[in-house]
């Protein structure tokens, strides 16, 4: 790897939990959060653990902890690609866009996670300081338009949604236009998710629902990137989600050598 500055932010319980089930000792070298700089040593790779065990078990946690520590890292960090040094900006580099816009809302992942790992994605995105949206379907009821069509209308969906969840959970609906957006408050939704619309079109939808529904949280959604979440900043708007802080990240690169004194190097 190219000498670059390669922020730390994972989640070190995962990785220490497949060492542990193994007979394993981790030793941190790092804190969690670091920003590691492997160009300040002469061999680029920098020691961030340091893992302990007999070897064969060693070998059994290597490939497992190793995709976690990557995976993790990528999400929650900007890693630099190769020789171009452009920065794959992920969700630390989202947060910091937003607040450097003056914008205190929520930074959201969305449920596109990969199978099998949601635990250490989500975590990843807490850690970079965003924020997850709901960890799981039993978290927040989403209507998205198959629920409505299944339902034959916005209010129709809600009001089924209320029954089977109860008053305790919070119900979104997806919206693709203001009339829809205020059927929804109407019916009782917790947020509307205003999906796919133009910039100016947002923030003209959530400042005329802030206005008539000022506890209604408002999210904006639909192909947000980092290099347009700016123009989908508005006071009117509470969360701006992105699937790509989920998917599309870089990795950083890990490895492990058994050695006399055993430690991961990243490199």
């Amino acid at each position: 790897m190219d000498a670059c500055i390669i922020p730390l932010r994972t989640s070190l319980t995962f990785f220490v939990a497949v060492f542990e089930a193994v007979d394993c000792k981790v030793d941190w070298q790092v804190p969690e959060g670091s920003v590691i700089d492997p160009s300040t040593v002469a061999s680029g790779k920098v020691v961030v653990a340091k893992v302990s065990g007999k070897c064969r078990n060693i070998l059994l946690g290597e490939r497992t902890a190793l995709n976690i520590l990557t995976r993790a890292s990528g999400i929650a960090t900007q890693n630099c690609d190769g020789l171009i040094n452009a920065w794959s900006l992920q969700a630390s580099a989202a947060v910091k866009v937003a607040r450097g816009l003056g914008w205190h809302g929520h930074v959201a992942g969305t449920r596109k996670t990969t199978p099998g790992f949601r635990v250490v994605e989500k975590y990843a995105l807490l850690v970079a300081g965003a924020s997850t949206h709901r960890n799981d379907l039993s978290q927040m009821v989403m209507l998205k338009d198959n629920h409505v069509w299944a339902s034959g209308s916005i209010t129709n969906a809600v009001k089924k949604a209320k029954t089977a969840a109860g008053f305790s959970m919070k119900i979104e609906v997806e919206c693709r236009k203001l009339e829809e957006a205020v059927e929804a408050a109407h019916a009782g939704a917790d947020i509307v998710m205003l999906d796919n619309f133009e910039p100016p079109q947002l923030k003209q939808v959530a400042a005329t629902l802030k206005q008539q529904f000022p506890h209604l949280l408002i999210e904006a959604s639909g192909g947000i990137t980092i290099d347009t979440m700016g123009d989908y900043v508005s006071p009117h708007v509470d969360i701006i989600s992105q699937g790509k802080l989920t998917q599309g990240y870089g990795f950083v690169d890990f490895s492990l050598k058994i050695q006399k004194s055993e430690g991961i190097l990243a490199d």
